[in-house]
């Protein structure tokens, strides 16, 4: 198992704000109006509990919810994509307007498949927390 974690983020809400919006998929709605993600992510289509989006290069990849801990922790699984994955979105509480941000993306990778796409995937991470961020930082 590879995993590829985001940079820490820094988020001027709640972890409960942050969590109860994060943990609804169809607040993806924000983020599917951001020109930055959309001229990534095409054709996006979403509930509450899964969402899916065609990348260019890799197809439709989906994903859906499989736990939720209140405040902290979010955990997704990989649908329709050509190597599985989870996701976990973790929160930490530092204050009542302040809490951290942080994603980890674990995927059974072969060797030749990492080398070609580890970088992406980082870069990927990274960008989905930083447009997180940016969401609840306006």
């Amino acid at each position: 198992m590879t995993t590829y974690e985001s940079e820490l983020k820094t988020i001027s809400s709640s972890g409960e704000m942050v969590f109860n919006i994060l943990s609804d998929l169809t607040n993806l709605k924000k983020l599917a109006d951001n020109p930055a993600f959309t001229e990534k992510a095409k054709d996006i289509k979403y509930d509450a509990d899964s969402c899916s989006f065609l990348v260019d290069g890799f197809g439709r990849i989906g994903f859906r919810i499989l736990e939720r801990i209140p405040s902290t922790k979010i955990t997704m699984a990989s649908e329709n994509a050509p190597v599985p994955f989870n996701i976990d979105v973790k929160i930490a509480y530092l204050s009542d307007n302040e809490s951290t941000l942080k994603l980890f993306l674990n995927a059974e990778l072969p060797s030749m498949i990492k080398m070609m796409v580890g970088s992406k995937l980082q870069n990927g991470v990274n960008s989905i927390a930083e447009l997180i961020a940016k969401m609840f930082n306006k």
